[in-house]
């Protein structure tokens, strides 16, 4: 499980989806390759501005390509009516 951090900017970015990789990969290495749910969980954030759905997509992708699934779960209710907004709230489904 990868907790998104407490600020969630465009400057964070490139630190969490590290991280998302990282975690990909060990669970990969955990479970000898086999398919596993990842999930994503926001309820650590406090500030983030619309990068943080751009992480959520993009970690979404990346759990995908690697025949993973992917879930997020305790997003803030302001981030959710952000993706809702944006209209990608159906592909964020919560775990």
């Amino acid at each position: 499980m990868l907790m998104l951090p407490a600020i969630l900017t465009h400057a964070e970015v490139r630190d969490t989806l590290r991280l998302f990789r990282e975690t990909l990969d060990q669970a990969a290495v955990a479970n000898g390759g086999d398919a596993v749910l990842l999930t994503v969980d926001g309820s650590a954030l406090q500030r983030f501005d619309s990068s943080a759905l751009a992480v959520l997509l993009e970690c979404q992708r990346m759990a995908r390509a690697k025949g993973r699934a992917f879930a997020v779960q305790s997003l803030p209710p302001k981030l959710s009516a952000l993706a809702k907004l944006y209209g990608v709230d159906a592909l964020l489904q919560s775990a």
